[in-house]
């Protein structure tokens, strides 16, 4: 039942000066900055105002439109706004409470084994997004601060080589080196970064004589476990030590290990080396589709350099795994010998990987790391057929299915007795595919494998990353759940609010606490603010970048992100564009955002129409972005033509 004008007036007013108390009260003075940001701020402190504009700092001219009708703001609007100024003092108070001075974990004083340094990334791994999306300038230099601690105190634990990794698989490198790749976005002229971008990448292209990780001859990984220390063919008891009582809540690698009989063994000394054995005789040599998450490695050294041999490796390995599974009659093998051949340490048989069809997770690692794998691919080609690995898992599994309880249940797991393990799939994977492709095919796999039915409403869960409510969003873009953007800020927000809580009543000691504690503590919560203003689904977490249909840049501050006092809203997605809704929330000053299509300005916005008043504006674009005026308490919406994949993506600002 639509709202009267006098309580739509009082919610207006309600939300604004609950805003403003906000801002005042809860945005102490901020002191914890990165070393080289704080020196940029000051000296610029007394000269904000002058920074050049884009055009000013280009030396030429960018198409502008103006917005200067002047309408009430949304509640999302405010609800955006708020949420973009207070996470930042939630941020902090989490930081202090779990790290020293130096912005090191306050912890353990040791820690075995391979794993754990993933986790101490992942604490931490959205703040350089929550920075690129409009957040204060003080997250971007603590969220430098903090992966350097990270880095150095996981280097004393053992974990991490030469600043990476010194063998992991490439769920948990996914996991790390997300906030890495943030990185970029958020300033690719950082010199540091940049040339750890390059280092990084150059682990899989053999340029440390130590580090062969690739062989560029068969076009694999030389093992599912690889890092600064190359391939890990030998796996000890020491690597697995603390990752044992994790393992033993899943099923066993394989069924025929001698002597063992249950997961249990996981935890038992005399039973252990039997399942180490076992799984170094036929797991631990060649390549495994988990692996394909190292294109957002090479993807991200090709977008702070421009460099051809990264694009030249992310293509020729999407398209030796395509081989791979048209090799197989249609099936994606998980396992790939030192030879090149599929199955070559399981007897023949395509199932049995390291984090392959059979353990321990099944379908979600082929689904994320080839959606990973081939998206990458389709960005820096411009491809499309890049999409068939990932559809080759979804036609797979649906061959399978099964229907129960009028549910269709797909097989998570293939084992020496067929498929099993039946389930629903999670909507976001066929989502992410459709959100790449936007073809009528992939739209429609989403609404036969998915059920659609409840999208209309938003049923709130928090998963590791930021990520787990894409049904009820994509319920929005088809007109089904109006209020959405509001319910998920808010969502988002209590969320936060549930973690500090966390934190202030955290009453465990470091020698308690695992490497988990922290990320399940992150008050940090993105989801929302990335569905709405990026109009995407957020990245996959084990490793995805961010694909997005565009992105904002503030030029009178010459930074990445929407303006102060603005507020962005995608409510539309078609094959050829998006409907974007724009406000400026000040009541005198004027702001001014550069909008630019795609994450890393791959895709040419051909044409805007100016949606606020008849006869509507048709503004001539070519190019990979515009800017637009907001006139005080402006707000308007803009219909934009986008062609897709058509220019060489890049990490560079428009004023670059």
């Amino acid at each position: 039942m639509p709202r009267s004008h006098s309580t739509m007036h009082f919610s207006l007013i309600f939300y604004f000066s609950f805003f403003l108390f906000s801002f005042l009260i809860l945005n102490p003075t901020h002191d914890f900055l990165y070393a080289e940001d704080k020196e940029h701020r000051e000296s610029h402190a007394s000269q904000d105002t002058a920074l050049p504009t884009y055009a000013e700092s280009a030396g030429k001219e960018i198409t502008t439109l103006n917005i200067t009708t002047q309408n009430p703001p949304p509640e999302w609007a405010f609800w955006q706004r708020y949420i973009l100024e207070n996470l930042y003092p939630a941020a902090r108070e989490f930081v202090e409470t779990y790290t020293r001075p130096d912005g090191t974990l306050i912890w353990r004083k040791e820690w075995p084994g391979m794993d754990g340094s993933d986790d101490g990334y992942e604490s931490f791994y959205n703040f350089p997004l929550y920075y690129v999306l409009g957040g204060p300038d003080e997250i971007h230099g603590l969220s430098r601060t903090l992966w350097e601690s990270v880095t150095r105190q996981f280097t004393n634990y053992g974990q991490i080589h030469h600043e990476f990794d010194a063998h992991y698989d490439w769920m948990h490198h996914g996991e790390a080196y997300t906030n890495f790749y943030f990185f970029g976005l958020a300033d690719p002229f950082n010199e540091k970064f940049r040339e750890r971008a390059i280092r990084f990448a150059g682990l899989y292209l053999n340029e440390d004589p130590e580090d062969q990780n690739y062989d560029f001859e068969k076009k694999l990984m030389r093992s599912p476990i690889t890092g600064s220390k190359g391939p890990h063919f030998i796996n000890t008891a020491e690597d697995w030590i603390t990752h044992r009582p994790i393992l033993a809540n899943y099923s066993l690698p394989y069924p025929d290990i001698p002597n063992v009989e249950s997961s249990l063994a996981w935890n038992d000394d005399s039973k252990f080396p039997y399942i180490l054995q076992t799984m170094n005789d036929r797991m631990m040599r060649g390549d495994v589709p988990l692996n394909l998450t190292a294109t957002s490695l090479m993807l991200n050294a090709y977008m702070y350099t421009g460099d051809e041999k990264y694009k030249q490796w992310i293509e020729e390995y999407a398209a030796a795994w395509i081989q791979r599974v048209k090799k197989n009659n249609g099936i994606l093998p998980d396992n790939i010998g030192l030879s090149g051949k599929i199955g070559e340490y399981m007897n023949g048989k395509w199932w049995g990987g390291y984090y392959g069809w059979q353990w321990p997770h099944g379908l979600f690692n082929q689904l994320e790391s080839t959606l990973i794998g081939g998206v990458n691919a389709y960005l820096v080609s411009g491809d499309s057929s890049y999409l068939e690995l990932p559809r080759s898992v979804f036609q797979l599994v649906e061959s399978q299915a099964q229907i129960v309880n009028n549910r269709l249940m797909l097989p998570h797991k293939h084992g020496d007795d067929g498929w099993y393990d039946y389930r629903p799939i999670n909507a976001k994977y066929p989502i992410h595919l459709w959100y790449a492709s936007r073809t009528d095919n992939d739209w429609e796999r989403i609404h036969r494998l998915c059920n659609t039915a409840e999208w209309n409403k938003l049923n709130y869960r928090k998963g590791k990353g930021d990520s787990e409510n894409p049904e009820a969003w994509l319920g929005f873009l088809e007109g089904k759940n109006p209020e959405y953007p509001v319910h998920i800020l808010k969502a988002g927000w209590l969320e936060t609010l549930r973690r500090l809580e966390l934190v202030r009543h955290d009453q465990t000691t470091p020698d308690e606490q695992d490497v988990h504690h922290w990320q399940q503590r992150n008050p940090v919560v993105l989801e929302g603010l990335v569905q709405t203003m990026l109009g995407a689904p957020n990245h996959i977490y084990h490793g995805g970048v961010l694909h997005c249909s565009v992105r904002y840049f503030d030029p009178q501050r010459m930074r990445p992100g929407i303006p102060q006092d603005t507020a962005v809203l995608i409510d539309k997605i078609t094959q050829d564009g998006i409907s974007l809704h724009l406000v400026n929330l000040h009541p005198v000053e004027s702001r001014k955002i550069i909008i630019q299509a795609g994450a890393f300005g791959e895709h040419t916005i051909t044409m805007v129409r100016q949606v606020q008043e008849y006869p509507y504006q048709f503004n001539t674009i070519n190019h990979r972005y515009f800017q637009v005026n907001l006139a005080p308490c402006a707000a308007g919406r803009l219909e934009i033509t986008i062609k897709r994949y058509i220019n060489q993506p890049t990490y560079d600002f428009p004023w670059h």
